[in-house]
């Protein structure tokens, strides 16, 4: 499975912005696609997930509220819409995919492929 994370960006404080995953290869593998971000001198974070086939997103709290994680299937893509975006949302965002439920959709450890990562700056 390949992803490949696109759509980030410099925003204002406020500001919104939409990611995209496109997804490649073994599609039909994919259980889980999640979504994390790391900020300078920080460790990579969850910020959501969903399943593949169906079943509401989940949300880490800081987020919750303010972005939205869905997928379609027929493009085989996942996106992450944020609004309200503050400056501690800077941070290179990362899509990855699960493929064996392996753990919690929260653990970095669950996902067995991860994309490129995408910049994105909230400027104030």
């Amino acid at each position: 499975v390949q992803l490949q994370a696109s759509g980030g960006g410099l925003v204002q404080v406020g500001g919104s912005l939409k990611l995209t995953c496109a997804v490649s290869g073994r599609t039909n593998s994919m259980i889980v696609m999640g979504w994390f971000r790391q900020a300078p001198g920080k460790e990579r974070e969850f910020v959501g997930a969903i399943t593949w086939s169906g079943g509401s997103p989940y949300y880490a709290a800081s987020v919750k509220g303010r972005f939205t994680i869905s997928r379609d299937n027929a493009k085989n893509t996942g996106s992450l819409q944020m609004k309200s975006l503050q400056p501690e949302d800077t941070a290179v965002y990362y899509c990855a995919a699960d493929t064996d439920l392996g753990g919690a959709v929260g653990s970095l450890t669950s996902y067995d492929y991860w994309g490129q990562g995408t910049q994105v700056t909230v400027s104030s």
